[in-house]
């Protein structure tokens, strides 16, 4: 009989006891909706006495199913609020019964609480553990799964259901796991010992590797015997067996380990997480030849083999990789056919395929392979690629570190625009070869200095110049013999490191290149003529220590120019004093400019027209109370080898604009004063505003200025020279061309820059009335000025025959010794006044002509 079927007609005594006894709360509800029955168990899920509810309302208990509308079945676990105003979770039945004739429902009511914490306990853990990024697998002592996390499906691809009941080995254990630190692992667990962790590689449902952590411990009952093992599982794939390969990179780089021992360390490190490859690195050079830096796996004899072989389309996977700048897959080397000349030695050591990845420098060049071989035909996994993406970058970044590295090293010592030696691997060679030198033998030293180069770059500038420099070069690289060493100083200083070569070797090859350098070098469409000068000197005959054979050498070139350029010298002796004396000069002269004992004379200038002053000359002069008179041929020219030419020129502007503020305000009529700038002082972009300052400090007009400058200064190449020079001829200051037609000058650039004067060069007035040459080009000169509406300054006019050349010729204004030398400004300012006294006489002179005929006219 059914519990809806019951019918209760009384309760015996025994049925009575049995309900008294039952864990459940029964209660028993009549028609009237009145409590009838209420055990003990009821007493305590509710905490009402049995007297204060039998006979009351079934209300009292605040059962939803008593209701009179509620459905007469009901089964539910619901939550109770007691009167004490606690809260238990119960489970509530309800069945209808008939008790003599009437109907009674029956109420059997459970204190669930603690179950449902239960639940709630483990959903909660359910919960947590489905949201770890870490796999969680929990095992029966026999190791079959019975639990398994969300993120263990998501890692490892099998759900739930697929992974309880199978064993966990069998599930992701493959032949590379390691099995036995698993099992050992679990015994000592099973035998009362500590959890463990240990590294393996495991494998995923599609047979993918998987590195993880696997961090394993056992739940225990209340004796302390193991239910169930318990692995957690972290994927340290790319956080730590990637990562290891960055530092193993990182450190060696740092520690400077050579580049074949990064290759190896990181080829062995591979394997380690790889366990089914052999790993090998291969370098490729700049001729597309691949040397071997790592493959500690590979047979030696092979790596040996591989050394120097030229990479193409057909050549094993590696050449082929290299050539065409993608992967190569040999899935088989046995058939494969770009593997056939290669594929021998492999295949005995058991290798049967190979996947080569092209390493790639920034610029996109192939500079190195990262292969894997396989030991079964086979394509790479997805952790074989993730290992190959590491390393590719990895590799990139070591090796162009150690080539940027070997450039730098290559820069330390070498000579940047020539690639020669420098002067630090010149010492080191110098030494080598001394210390090799055999007794009785010599090691010359020859310094090579390039005649008038300073010409060719204020000339043709600095690019051409540069140019001149790597085809005298290539030019003394050929007339040296194989044993024999060049080297690169610097500027235009050459260094040839001659080993067991005596004097008379050595002065044959001295003469060998002055010869050889005979022929012009071609500068664009230029031929440029060239030569040097050769100072020779002799180990151990002159010195037994570099520093002082480079400074006999150095001291002998400078005689070979003092001697007239183009040739050579041996150093003597006597050298030494005439280089003391060059030092002592450049050394007093850097004092007289720090003292302020240069000095300014000043030759004037005639127009040629009316014999009036056009302007002065301001020239440098140098007077030492040691040395004497300093003639500026020789302390010009040595301040441009010093670099003191630039401060001797804005020296000379400051001090001709003093003098011309003084003279104006003393009333002496001067229209300009010419000042000598170096082509040096044309490169400094701020010249212009420098004259702007000087004029203003004077307060000067800027047309009371005017600037000499030589013919290389505006045709050169060098823009800011160009800029600067229009920034002056804006600012109102005169340029004048100084020594015009002795150098390469280009009428098609004249015509185009800002010049106001050409000078013709004193050179053409020593002749100019007999030599049918010098008059043509003093000729031309005036034409060209005429032409472009330049005045026309002839200099070095010496007598009155010359001066009246010029004067038929048209050339507007003279300067020379036929009017005055340069002068003191006080002696100027005697000849000006005696000057223009006489200009007066003649004047009158020709007044009183011109009144004589007038009066001889009137009287006829």
């Amino acid at each position: 009989m059914s519990a809806s079927d019951c019918v209760v007609t009384e309760i015996p005594d025994v049925l009575r006891a049995a309900l008294e006894c039952a864990d459940d709360g029964i209660v028993i509800v009549d028609a009237a909706h009145r409590i009838t029955h209420f055990n003990g168990a009821a007493e305590r899920i509710w905490k009402l006495a049995r007297s204060e509810v039998l006979g009351r309302d079934a209300g009292i208990l605040a059962l939803k199913c008593l209701h009179a509308d509620a459905a007469p079945d009901f089964r539910g676990e619901i939550s109770l609020v007691r009167r004490d105003g606690s809260r238990i979770k119960a489970l509530v039945s309800m069945s209808p019964a008939t008790v003599g004739g009437t109907a009674h429902r029956i109420v059997f009511a459970r204190d669930v609480t603690a179950d449902a914490e239960r639940r709630v306990r483990i959903g909660l853990l359910h919960a947590v553990s489905d949201q770890t990024n870490r796999a969680v697998i929990i095992t029966d002592v026999e190791q079959n799964i019975v639990y398994v996390n969300s993120s263990f499906t998501t890692l490892f691809g099998y759900s739930s259901d697929q992974a309880e009941g199978r064993r966990a080995g069998e599930l992701i254990a493959g032949c590379h796991t390691d099995r036995n630190a698993v099992a050992k692992l679990v015994r000592r667990l099973m035998a009362g010992g500590p959890r463990g962790e240990i590294e393996t590689l495991v494998y995923n449902k599609h047979g993918e590797e998987i590195w993880v952590s696997a961090r394993i411990d056992a739940f225990r009952d209340k004796k302390g015997r193991v239910r169930h093992i318990f692995a957690l599982l972290e994927d340290i794939t790319e956080t730590k067996q990637l990562r290891s390969l960055q530092q193993l990179i990182m450190s060696a780089l740092a520690d400077e380990v050579p580049i074949t021992d990064i290759a190896d360390r990181l080829c062995r490190r591979v394997e380690e997480i790889a366990p089914d490859v052999v790993c090998s690195l291969l370098h490729v050079d700049a001729a597309g030849l691949v040397h071997p830096l790592g493959g500690p796996s590979l047979p030696e004899d092979y790596s040996r083999a591989l050394d120097g072989i030229a990479i193409g389309p057909d050549v094993g996977s590696c050449g082929t990789a290299a050539f065409y700048g993608e992967p190569v897959l040999a899935e088989d080397l046995d058939t494969d056919p770009r593997w056939q000349p290669y594929k021998t030695r492999p295949l005995e050591v058991g290798l049967r395929a190979c996947w080569s990845t092209p390493i790639k420098a920034k610029d996109g060049r192939v500079i190195a392979t990262f292969a894997f071989y396989f030991r079964e035909p086979r394509a790479p996994s997805n952790w074989h690629r993730r290992i190959v993406d590491a390393c590719v970058d990895l590799g990139a970044f070591a090796i162009e570190r150690k080539e940027a590295r070997a450039e730098i090293a290559r820069l330390a010592y070498h000579d940047i625009l020539t690639g020669l030696p420098n002067r630090a691997q010149l010492r080191h060679l110098i030494t080598t070869a001394i210390d090799a030198c055999p007794t009785g033998s010599h090691v010359a030293l020859a310094f090579l200095d390039v005649d008038h180069f300073k010409d060719v770059n204020d000339t043709l500038g600095h690019a051409a110049g540069d140019e001149l420099l790597i085809q005298l070069a290539q030019r003394l690289r050929e007339h040296i013999g194989p044993e024999d060493m060049l080297g690169r100083l610097g500027g235009d200083e050459f260094v040839i490191l001659l080993p067991k070569r005596n004097a008379q070797d050595a002065e044959r090859v001295a003469s060998g290149i002055t010869e050889a350098l005979a022929a012009p070098l071609r500068l664009g469409s230029k031929l440029m003529p060239m030569s040097a000068s050769i100072g020779i000197s002799l180990y151990p005959d002159h010195a037994t220590d570099i520093d002082t054979l480079m400074q006999q050498a150095d001291a002998a070139m400078y005689m070979a120019k003092q001697a007239g350029r183009s040739t050579h010298r041996i150093f003597s002796v006597e050298m030494n004093g005439l280089a003391e004396q060059r030092l002592a000069l450049i050394a007093a002269l850097r004092k007289a400019i720090a003292e302020g004992a240069l000095s300014l004379s000043y030759q004037p200038q005639i127009r040629s027209c009316d014999g009036a002053i056009h302007g002065v000359e301001a020239l440098a002069r140098w007077h030492d109370a040691v040395l004497g008179d300093v003639s500026p041929a020789k302390f010009i020219p040595l301040a441009e080898e010093c670099g003191l030419i630039e401060q001797i020129g804005l020296w000379s502007v400051r001090e001709a604009c003093r003098q011309m503020a003084s003279w104006r305000r003393a009333g002496l009529n001067i229209p300009s004063v010419s000042v000598n700038l170096s082509p040096i002082n044309f490169r400094n972009v701020t010249l212009a505003a420098r004259l702007k300052d000087i004029l203003a400090e004077h307060d000067l007009p800027p047309d009371a200025l005017m600037l000499e400058i030589t013919e290389g200064a505006f045709m050169q190449d060098s823009v800011a020279a160009l800029e600067t020079m229009n920034a002056i001829r804006e600012l109102g200051v005169g340029l004048s061309v100084d020594d015009f037609g002795t150098g390469y000058s280009s009428l098609s650039r004249l015509a185009h820059l800002p010049i106001r004067e050409l000078k013709i060069d004193r050179s053409f007035m020593r002749d100019i009335e007999k030599d049918v040459g010098a008059l043509a080009i003093a000729t031309a000169v005036v034409r060209v000025g005429q032409g472009l509406g330049m005045t026309v300054v002839a200099e070095g006019v010496e007598t009155e025959g010359q001066r009246r050349t010029l004067a038929e010729l048209g050339c507007d204004v003279v300067q020379g010794f036929l009017y005055a030398p340069a002068l003191a400004p006080v002696a100027l300012e005697r000849w000006l006044i005696e000057h223009c006294a006489e200009q007066a006489r003649a004047m009158l002179g020709r007044f009183d002509v011109a009144a004589g005929r007038e009066a001889v006219k009137r009287s006829a």
